[in-house]
């Protein structure tokens, strides 16, 4: 089988490598359909990561499948069945796994980048990682439910409620999939984003947009909302002027959900926690139930997928699809296309 090894920064190297004949009696052989790009990779393609990833390493996680052969132990697949997978690998007997918070186990392994990846055509994962892919949505879409659970979890976390105002600061990737799943559940939705190519995607997708350069957030959020504020905040831009302001524009007992992950500390109004008793909500990764939801509302069509797919690459081009989303804000979600399955 073909395996994409990244090696070093910039580059990967494509080898042909022996596939188990048997998986272990827990595990499940996937024949990879395709794998998404996200932005950890893109941190892994250009060096940021290497002492977590330790190169030459199989990297990628968005990934969907199709069951190619099952161990002794496993119950719930069949070969023929097509999946996606929650790269997960948790240890089962920490304070957050006793707890039902497997998804922040203390010793959470993340794989693709901890562990192989899905950037192969045949990969090998736990039976508990895995979701049956529900008819009517295609392999290339379910490769996207990954970050779609992502999404998912935000909403959840948020307690947003259909009728409320949620803004979204941020319109890359994870911030659209935010505001579609927000929409999906009946909010009304505005999306911040600066960049002039996502604003007019973000339009095209149906959404409102405000651009944080052009106007007064304060008074423009507060023209929305008849002077209210929003009802919740999704935070994924990670950046000093999103932590600014993003106390300013919520309502008295508003909810902020922390998407963004910063690298380092950085100001935030906590008077205004005080004064107004707003909520902040963490939210990482994702659970079971976000990946129930996700493919429920991506079969039933309640979000354009299809749409936010803006390039597919071979498994043999894989270097070329990474150096295609540098810089490039037009590239909202790119696949790497890992095997011949459809």
């Amino acid at each position: 089988m073909k395996a994409a090894y990244y090696v070093s920064e910039g580059h990967f190297e494509v080898k042909n490598d022996a596939v188990a004949a048997v998986p272990a009696a827990d595990e499940v052989l996937l024949k990879v359909a395709y794998c998404g790009i996200c932005g950890t990779d893109m941190h892994i393609f250009h060096g940021k990561m290497d002492k977590r990833v330790n190169p030459p390493q199989v990297i990628g996680h968005e990934a969907s499948a199709v069951v190619a052969a099952v161990g002794s132990g496993v119950t719930r697949f069949a070969p023929g069945d097509r999946v996606v997978i929650r790269p997960l690998d948790w240890c089962g007997d920490c304070p957050a796994c006793n707890t039902g918070l497997s998804h922040i186990c203390m010793n959470l392994k993340f794989m693709g980048i901890d562990s192989i990846g899905a950037f192969q055509e045949y990969w090998a994962v736990k039976e508990r990682t895995l979701y049956k892919v529900p008819a009517g949505l295609s392999l290339k879409e379910a490769a996207l439910i990954e970050p779609v659970a992502v999404a998912c979890h935000d909403v959840r976390i948020s307690e947003l409620k259909a009728g409320e105002f949620a803004l979204v600061m941020g319109g890359g990737p994870i911030g659209l999939l935010i505001a579609m799943v927000a929409k999906a559940a009946g909010a009304r939705v505005v999306i911040s984003e600066i960049n002039p190519y996502r604003i007019d995607f973000a339009r095209k997708c149906g959404f409102e947009v405000v651009n944080p350069q052009e106007c007064d957030m304060v008074e423009t959020i507060n023209g929305m909302t008849g002077g209210a504020g929003a009802d919740v905040l999704f935070e994924v831009t990670a950046s000093e002027p999103g932590a600014a302001i993003m106390t300013e524009v919520v309502r008295t007992r508003g909810r902020i959900v922390a998407v963004g992950i910063y690298s380092k500390p950085v100001p935030v109004n906590m008077h205004k926690f005080f004064w107004r008793e707003l909520r902040l909500f963490g939210a990482r990764l994702y659970e079971a139930e976000d990946f129930d939801t996700a493919l429920r509302i991506s079969a039933e069509g309640k979000l354009p997928l299809s749409k936010l797919i803006t390039g597919v690459f071979d498994l043999d081009d894989i270097e070329a699809g990474f150096r295609s989303m540098v810089g490039n804000a037009t590239a909202i979600k790119t696949l790497i296309k890992c095997s011949d399955e459809e």
